[in-house]
């Protein structure tokens, strides 16, 4: 399928869920205030192993940064071998809209 289907306000509802989701969303949004600067690279977000602060396996981490990839909430970035995320305003934007639209 090459048309991207658009994200349901109940996939993002079901991400924004879990404790451990919405942190990482709130890490993201400030990066410089949770994260060491050597893994910040402001185009591309947080490198991947960073979010392992949280206490959670990389295995468990990777499965939460997974889940906010599906809904549209953060964006990857791919480096040689490293993943960095970061925050996808459009899609959090667009999503706000439309609870206040309900």
């Amino acid at each position: 399928m090459t048309d991207e289907q658009p994200i349901s306000r109940e996939e993002i509802l079901k991400a924004l869920a879990n404790p451990v989701r919405l942190a990482i969303l709130s890490w993201l949004k400030e990066p410089e205030k949770h994260f060491s600067a050597a893994h910040i690279a402001p185009e591309m977000g947080v490198c991947a192993g960073q979010f392992e602060r949280c206490g959670l396996s990389q295995s468990t981490v990777s499965a939460h940064l997974s889940v906010l990839t599906k809904a549209g909430l953060i964006t990857p970035h791919r480096v040689g071998q490293w993943t960095f995320y970061k925050r996808n305003e459009a899609a959090i934007a667009a999503f706000r809209q439309s609870l206040s639209d309900l």
